[in-house]
């Protein structure tokens, strides 16, 4: 693939008075014709400051239709865009900067203070986002620009960064994905094939815009499909709810904390799910309690599996087996394969399970100024590897068992948390459960469990290890249940493991079982 045609331009050009987003937070409206026209602005302001192609600006904001704006003028320029998580502290958010090597940040109101703390520290320049946080933008923001001058030829370098986005540091330092404008294009086919989206689609965008998700589950397929997506400036489950039961929405993604939100929300019995056709979830595997709850409901959530460096859409699971295979992620979709390789590092045929690897034209180039880790991430033939263990049915589904980094050993024998977790979940007053290995003296490692408990119900730790004894091997029964209210999270909803377990090596100590 030499080029790709320039994704607002061309869109604008199919139906330029078709509605692309809707701001909800005000109501205003912006066509497909306005986002290239605003895009075009842009660009050429960011051009006119001296900024050019492989150049790097920042932004730091709540979800708005500008995010977008601003993206696609990214594209056009080939200046090189980087989404910064609003939710860190400015100790945090400091170095992240520093190592992307932006030289412009823009913010919206939100952020003013972040922001101007970057500013202290850094001393990088900044634009502001709009007046007010909600009816102002860039453009409005910066009146003296309204070139319109077209940019470029209209050809889009497809292996060219677009986009950087920073892994979620769940065990680690962070790590700047590369995103192309030709992984973004793979994405959409990956997740049209698997949901059936066309030119009519609306979804509801929530998801913070510094994660993959919000970005491009389902957001940017929608938009290059043709279709309208209403921006919320956070995620609330009542809002949403009323946007699904006015019909407003036909395609909808979320993690398992948002599903289980909308699911206790008062709202949910009232809600109806007439218009939605799409139902997807990533970011960890949706409890089987929540998907009975929703197929209740005449819906079904399917389970889906990519990462930040696979566009991210790689599985997501069909509706006509969704309720036969519970648990399962489905096939790999069209413009992806995907393989098992043992620990000996064998390719498994057939049935059987192994470190899921990928490749295909979805697949992230690496990782921005650090070879070391790009090299770290791929098989020497070019896989990508995943970190997680999965299996392969008879009739080529997958599952995920777990992160090969959260297996622990206890007494010689493999443990897998989700396995447990998935147990737990099971019980009539868990409502959530996580479990992290621990040290033991006798038996090497040990589980820790953590529970959220349902509303309303009345939780027993102490009667946890007889209930596990009925479903579980002796040696994957946890040794410790510690109820707590929520889990540390990312912004991708994934439970930060390395907080919990961090603070249960600080408060207990190693024991002997």
């Amino acid at each position: 693939m030499k080029f790709l045609t320039d994704m607002a331009a061309k869109r604008a050009e199919l139906a330029p008075e078709r509605i692309a987003f809707i701001d909800h937070g005000t109501g205003l409206q912006y066509t497909f014709a306005e986002v290239n026209d605003r895009a075009v602005q842009l660009g050429n302001l960011l051009l006119q400051r001296g900024l050019a192609k492989g150049d790097r600006i920042a932004v730091l904001c709540h979800n708005h239709p500008d995010f977008f704006v601003l993206l696609f003028a990214a594209q056009k320029t080939g200046i090189v865009l980087v989404p910064l998580n609003w939710r860190q502290p400015l100790a945090e958010l400091e170095p992240v900067l520093k190592s992307s090597k932006a030289t412009l940040l823009f913010h919206d109101e939100p952020c003013c203070k972040l922001a101007s703390g970057l500013v202290a520290q850094t001393g990088i320049d900044c634009l502001m986002l709009g007046a007010d946080g909600k009816t102002g933008s860039i453009l409005e923001s910066q009146p003296a620009i309204n070139d319109k001058a077209p940019i470029g030829d209209g050809r889009i370098d497809p292996d060219a960064p677009w986009y950087l986005l920073f892994t979620s540091g769940t065990t680690g330092q962070p790590k700047a994905v590369i995103q192309t404008a030709g992984m973004a294009l793979a994405n959409m086919i990956n997740y049209t094939q698997a949901t059936g989206l066309g030119t009519q689609e609306h979804g509801v965008n929530f998801l913070p815009l510094f994660h993959t998700a919000g970005i491009n589950l389902p957001t940017l397929p929608i938009f290059l499909n043709g279709g309208c997506s209403t921006i919320l400036r956070k995620f609330d489950p009542d809002t949403v709810l009323s946007l699904i039961n006015d019909g407003k929405v036909t395609c909808f993604f979320g993690v398992p904390a948002i599903y289980q939100a909308l699911a206790l929300s008062q709202r949910i019995g009232e809600t109806d799910f007439k218009t939605v056709r799409s139902l997807g979830c990533g970011g960890a595997p949706v409890p089987k309690h929540l998907l009975i709850d929703f197929q209740k409901r005449g819906v079904t959530i399917c389970n889906g599996m990519g990462m930040t460096e696979t566009g991210p859409t790689v599985f997501l699971m069909d509706k006509e087996k969704a309720a036969e295979k519970i648990g399962s992620v489905g096939k790999p979709q069209i413009l992806t394969d995907v393989r098992l390789q043992d620990p000996a590092g064998r390719v498994v045929g057939g049935e059987g399970s192994g470190e899921i690897q990928f490749r295909g034209p979805n697949i992230t180039p690496g990782y921005m100024d650090n070879p070391n880790a790009t090299a770290a991430s791929f098989t020497a033939d070019g896989w990508l590897k995943s970190g997680d263990v999965g299996k392969r049915d008879a009739d080529g589904y997958y599952y995920i068992i777990d992160r090969i980094k959260d297996m622990y050993i206890s007494g010689g024998e493999n443990v897998y948390p989700a396995e447990v977790e998935k147990v737990l979940v099971t019980h009539p007053a868990i409502l959530e459960a996580v479990v992290i290995g621990v040290p033991d003296e006798n038996w090497g490692e040990v589980g820790a469990a953590f529970i959220v408990p349902r509303p309303g119900s009345d939780l027993n730790t102490d009667e946890l290890p007889d209930w596990c004894r009925q479903h579980l091997a002796p040696y994957k029964i946890p040794k410790s249940f510690t109820v707590d209210g929520e889990m540390p999270r990312t912004a991708a909803g994934k439970v930060r493991k390395n907080i919990l377990k961090d603070a249960f090596l600080a408060s207990t100590p190693v024991t002997s079982a």
